[in-house]
């Protein structure tokens, strides 16, 4: 099993890094969960040497990755990416996340996400998030939504995903909206 050193509790979820431990666990989910997220989450090889690869990402200051897990037992639920992280006078990241067929409608993802929002803003000291989401993907705009993002454009063949070029909408949070207090911008 995993190191279970989570970051950040919640009541029922937990949040800590992925790890190449993972990768059975996490090649699974998304064998099982690949009708879910087709076309929303573009597909992922999870060979040993591809998901050696993926993990090795998040060693770079522009990318942090998550998994959310059960309190309980430890169980993966999700994943959750901060990319493209930018400091500077901007202090901002881009979320990619997927919940899994076998835990969807439990409020896992909610719960984990908003451990990472939160994580985000005091921990990382981002000022900024954004995530950008295809119109039809209707639960993954909803899980934004009850997380207090707002709309914030519309971009046209925004991302490469299932074999064409997707349309996406862009959804943002600050630090501010969620209570926390942004820094001077000086990171």
């Amino acid at each position: 099993m995993p190191d279970q050193s989570f970051l950040v509790r919640g009541p029922r979820v937990a949040i800590r890094r992925l790890s190449f431990q993972d990768r059975e666990e996490v090649a699974a989910l998304e064998r099982e969960s690949a009708a879910l997220h087709r076309p929303w989450v573009p597909a992922r090889e999870t060979t040993p040497e591809a998901f050696r690869a993926y993990v090795a990402k998040f060693d770079r200051p522009t990318h942090e990755g998550f998994v959310v897990c059960l309190r309980a037992g430890g169980a993966i639920v999700g994943g959750i990416n901060i990319n493209n992280i930018v400091r500077d006078g901007i202090h901002s990241g881009t979320l990619g996340y997927a919940a899994y067929a076998s835990t969807t409608g439990h409020g896992y993802m909610t719960e984990g996400l908003r451990l990472v929002v939160g994580y985000a803003f005091t921990e990382l000291g981002l000022h900024r998030l954004e995530a950008n989401i295809q119109p039809g993907n209707a639960a993954s705009i909803r899980l934004v939504e009850r997380l207090g993002f707002r709309r914030a454009g519309y971009f046209p063949r925004f991302q490469y995903v299932d074999g064409a070029w997707r349309d996406h909408e862009r959804w943002v949070i600050t630090a501010e909206a969620v209570g926390h207090a942004a820094g001077d911008g000086s990171g």
